[in-house]
Parts: structure tokens; C-alpha cells; sequence
């Protein structure tokens, strides 16, 4: 247990210093070149690795759902991955990944595991311009530059339980019309979110709630703009909460995470009291823990439109109180 619990330490440490531990799996051939592709998935989303056990199904139950499987008492949904992403397992679908993501438990049926692999979060490129494929997110250049070409593909997995269960990821307020917000006319909401089906919840609802946001993919290039607006408004003589209202960030991104976005502008004197809203699939105590050491101001689990319009308010509501 001893040893259990320094690891998940070490784990966590790791985001102080935009670092993160990324699971290697593979999935059998593609259908389109028959070349077998390593997966990744960030080891924080996982909860177990366990064996394929006996599956449930049940009369509809369709492709890629392949039923119900009892995971130490819990009865959690089984996913082909390979189905979803074209490929054909040459050896069975052997491992489940049992995965904690977006307040809700799956498995995800894999051919094999291969290993777990610190990296940077530098070392995680976007995939949306070089990528296509509506189900990775980012990919991983998982040698230093300069000493080897292995990549991993990082499987967007909000938009995969999206486009399986799209009813779950509706975007509806609980009353028609928000409560206004107390923010300087002219300030944006940065907003930085790699996976594309979170932009688009995201903007959805910030749009519903009447504020006006600039996206970002990745945490550099949300962190590269606000340093950017940081030093206009200096020239201009504002402060900054005339340019930047808030930030809403999530915490895994390619080329920087949402922890090290946090950190850095909480270290800045002219840019630490920006409020910072930490919007994660991540969950558990350890990172939510880890939101609090950074100094985020407010941690909201995806994806509840109504509890993140109520950490808006209490972010902002609070600036404006410390400001007075």
C-alpha cells in the first residue's frame, strides 16, 4: 500500500512540471494499410487493467457496445475500441481498460497493452491538422527529438462516448434565461480544450450564458495569447481584467497542460489574479487536490452546464469583492 500510494504521488507530482504518464496499447491492423498503430491513453483516466472477463448483452445491443461486464460489484458498459477506430485484433479482444472519465465508468476492450511511458506534454503535438480521424486528439512523439520516430495516437475519448451515447453530452440549462455576469465590457473568456466535442459544448454554452470567448486547442497557445493581451493592456495603461474576464482551461493538452497554464499565471504579479476555472474529464482527489495546490480558483468536473455557470459566478462574484 505504502509503495501504491508513492506512486500515485509521483504521478501526480509530475503535472508540476508539465509532465504525465501515457498507457501504450494496441488495438491489431488497421483496415485501410493493415499497420499496427500504438494507442495512448493518459494513466490518469484509468482505473484498472483487468483481463476480459464473461460479458452480458442484452436484445439491441449493437456495435460497438459488446455488453455488460461485473467489475468487483460494479456492472459497467464494454466498448470495442478496435471497432471504433477500424481495426481488426489479430489476437482477440484480450484487456479491458477500465476508465473514470466525464462522471461516468466504461471499459474499453483492447488487444494488448504495451507499456507506460513518462513524457512532456511538449513532446504531445495537436492532431487536428495532420490527423484524419474525428477520434485522436493529439499524438506523442514518445523518443527525445533527434533519437527516434515512434508516435502514439491519442484517442479523443469525449468524442468517442459522445458519439455512443450523445444524449448524455446534451448541453441544456436548467432555467431559459442566466443570470447576468459582472464582467468589463470589451474582457473574453480564454477557453483552452483540445478535444473538439468539448470546444463545441463549451461554446455552446458560453454563447447560452451570454459570454464572449476566444478558443484554444492547445494550453501554450492559449497561454501565448493571454501574454500577448497581458501586454497590451499595460501598454495601454488597463489592468488586465479589461482585456481577460477569466480563464477555462482543461487539464490535458498538447504542448502544455492545464496545470502548468495555471501555474503560470498565477506567478505572474500583473496576471495572477485572472480568475482560473480548471474544467477536467480527470477526476478523484488527487487531482483535485493538485487544482488547489496550482492555485486554480474553482475545479468543475465535465460536463454540467449549470455547475459550471455557478463556478463563472462564484469566480467572478469573488474578483469582484477582492477588487473592492
Amino acid at each position: 500500500m505504502d509503495n501504491f500510494q508513492k506512486e500515485v504521488e509521483e504521478r501526480t507530482n509530475l503535472t508540476s512540471s508539465n509532465r504525465f504518464e501515457l498507457l501504450l496499447f494496441r488495438l491489431g491492423t488497421s483496415r485501410v494499410d493493415e499497420q499496427s498503430e500504438l494507442y495512448g491513453i493518459n494513466v490518469f483516466k484509468l482505473r484498472e487493467i483487468a483481463p476480459m472477463p464473461s460479458l452480458t448483452t442484452f436484445a439491441g445491443m449493437a456495435s460497438p457496445m459488446m455488453g455488460m461486464a461485473n467489475i468487483r460489484g460494479e456492472i459497467i458498459p464494454v466498448i470495442d475500441l478496435p471497432a471504433i477506430v477500424g481495426c481488426t485484433p489479430k489476437t482477440g479482444l484480450n484487456i479491458l481498460l477500465v476508465t473514470e472519465y466525464a462522471r461516468s465508468t466504461q471499459a474499453f476492450a483492447v488487444e494488448s497493452v504495451d507499456d507506460i511511458v513518462r513524457l512532456e506534454w511538449s513532446q504531445v503535438l495537436a492532431a487536428e491538422s495532420g490527423v484524419r480521424s474525428r477520434n485522436i486528439t493529439s499524438i506523442a512523439r514518445l523518443d527525445q527529438a533527434n533519437v527516434g520516430n515512434r508516435l502514439a495516437l491519442v484517442l479523443d475519448v469525449e468524442q468517442i462516448l459522445y458519439d455512443i451515447m450523445p444524449a448524455n453530452r446534451t448541453v441544456k440549462m436548467d432555467s431559459d434565461k442566466t443570470t447576468a455576469f459582472d464582467l468589463t465590457p470589451g474582457a473574453v473568456a480564454i477557453v483552452a480544450e483540445d478535444s473538439k466535442v468539448a470546444r463545441s459544448m463549451l461554446e455552446q454554452g458560453l454563447e447560452m450564458m451570454a459570454i464572449p470567448a476566444v478558443m484554444h486547442i492547445t494550453g501554450l497557445e492559449a497561454w501565448n495569447n493571454i501574454t500577448r493581451m497581458a501586454a497590451e493592456a499595460k501598454a495601454e495603461g488597463r489592468p488586465v481584467s479589461d482585456k481577460i474576464a477569466f480563464v477555462l482551461t482543461d487539464l490535458e493538452m498538447p504542448e502544455m497542460d492545464g496545470f502548468t497554464l495555471t501555474l503560470n499565471i498565477k506567478r505572474d504579479e500583473f496576471l495572477k489574479n485572472i480568475p482560473v476555472i480548471i474544467h477536467s474529464s480527470l477526476s478523484g482527489s488527487a487531482n483535485e487536490d493538485h487544482v488547489r495546490k496550482v492555485g486554480a480558483d474553482a475545479y468543475v468536473a465535465k460536463f454540467d452546464i449549470n455547475e459550471l455557470e455557478a463556478a463563472i459566478h462564484g469566480v467572478l462574484d469573488a474578483n469582484t469583492v477582492a477588487r473592492a
